[in-house]
């Protein structure tokens, strides 16, 4: 990877056609790192995070707007950091990193907090769906913001925040982090109802435990915050990275390989897991990590995303590319985001016999009576040939490589930026499963 945060340039050239072999060790996790980069900015004493995946374009993005906030990163190791934040210096960041990802907009409740305003820029992100903000402003406006709407901005400023009752229209993973980091330090009890509850929302609330907040989480997604009067500093290491981990385990099966990942958790794949075996694939679950082997034919499911403990949507596309080689047609029902399938056609290019409809091809969702092609129909088994496609995401991206190992000829896979984005160390990581893969 290069020093530049984003590298639009760069490419991979993957040879396929080879089943994987060997082990590898998964990183921690992005979605749960930059969240707890972000809540060190509650406190003015050092947050120490460990097996954080600091090399990966979505942590130095965050990097660089905590820093312009006022923020010192003290990297001491490829997956260690210390965080402090003494004073908040800027209650604004550049908008060209609002552009790359989401994680901006998690800066609100620490700037108000600690300055009383906050300046956001308008933020930007895989193009998945519309992933409007709404539930975000809505809760800061709930805990006592003001919000101004600007062209590239929305400004937000609060003389106090005061905890209160809220119920979330979805289970949003980003708008509950936003919640609880904000409530976290606002007066009184705060009570999300309909949270989300990802193991990278429990991560982020047990860092902020050690930091001296009061979460309880309940059963029926309901999440309450009692704020403190100050937050100290902690030391904490991020959960590994399940997502990571059911991507190279769909590269293995698909490609006919038997892999170890390290460090992959049970108790955060279930889901995923149940699948594997559905599907006539097979895994072990050992001391340090999971075991992923295909046995023989695989066989066609119907597949519906969902929060979490639901298929997870960011399985999807290197799900998507394992049941091309399944003997049949299979389903796959996106529930979570509207525009998730942007990837097929590239798929299609390359062999795949995929078809979209805006039908829910399961139980009805709320992209339901509404033009979004959100299901797709995976005719198996298809081989896939060599071809030059682009990346639309990251999850895509990896499908996209998976796509590749399986391919005859070498494939030449631009908009690695994204990849790079959300996954450490890719290539290595590929190469020690026998790919070959380079970066030209």
């Amino acid at each position: 990877m290069t020093t530049a945060i984003v590298d639009k340039n760069a490419k991979f050239l993957v040879k396929g056609a080879k089943p994987l072999h060997g082990n590898i060790r998964i990183s921690g996790a992005k979605n749960a790192a930059s969240k707890l980069i972000i809540a060190s900015l509650l406190t003015d004493e050092p947050v120490h995070i460990t097996n954080c995946p600091i090399s990966i374009g979505e942590i130095r993005v965050t990097r660089k707007i905590i820093e312009s906030l006022g923020a010192n990163f003290k990297k001491f190791s490829d997956n260690e950091v210390i965080v402090q934040t003494k004073k908040i210096h800027d209650i604004s960041f550049s908008a060209s990193l609002g552009l790359i990802n989401r994680i901006g907009v998690l800066t609100a409740g620490p700037l108000l907090l600690r300055s009383g305003e906050a300046k956001i820029p308008k933020p930007g992100g895989d193009q998945i769906g519309a992933r409007p903000i709404n539930f975000h402003l809505d809760a800061l406006i709930k805990l006592g913001t003001t919000v101004k709407e600007h062209k590239d901005f929305y400004l937000l400023k609060a003389k106090r925040l005061i905890g209160t009752d809220i119920t979330l229209p979805f289970p949003s993973v980003g708008a509950t982090e936003n919640i609880i980091i904000t409530a976290s330090l606002a007066i009184g009890k705060t009570t999300i109802h309909n949270a989300a509850i990802e193991p990278e929302i429990m991560d982020l609330i047990m860092l902020l435990q050690k930091m001296g907040a009061v979460i309880d989480v309940k059963t029926d997604r309901t999440i309450v915050i009692t704020g403190v009067e100050k937050l100290h500093g902690a030391e904490h290491k991020v959960i590994p990275d399940r997502l990571e981990a059911a991507s190279f385990a769909c590269a293995a099966i698909a490609s006919k390989g038997d892999i170890t990942i390290h460090d992959a958790r049970h108790a955060d794949m279930i889901t995923f897991l149940n699948t594997i075996r559905l599907i006539g694939a097979e895994y072990e679950v050992l001391k340090d990590g999971i075991r992923f082997y295909y046995k023989g034919e695989l066989k066609p499911i119907s597949i519906e995303t969902d929060v979490h403990p639901g298929f997870m949507t960011d399985w999807q596309p290197p799900m998507t590319i394992l049941l091309t080689q399944a003997n049949g047609i299979s389903t796959l029902h996106e529930t979570v985001y509207e525009n998730r399938f942007g990837y097929i056609k590239e798929l299609n290019k390359m062999g795949a016999a995929i078809e979209l409809t805006n039908d829910c091809l399961g139980s009805p969702c709320r992209f339901n009576g509404t033009n979004y092609y959100h299901s797709a129909v995976i005719k198996g088994k298809t081989p896939l040939r060599s071809a030059e496609i682009n990346v639309p995401d990251i999850r895509a991206g990896f499908s996209y490589l998976v796509a590749a190992i399986l391919a005859k000829g070498e494939t030449l896979v631009h908009g690695i930026h994204y990849i790079d984005r959300g996954y450490e160390n890719i290539d290595q990581k590929m190469r020690k499963l026998g790919v070959k893969i380079k970066r030209v």
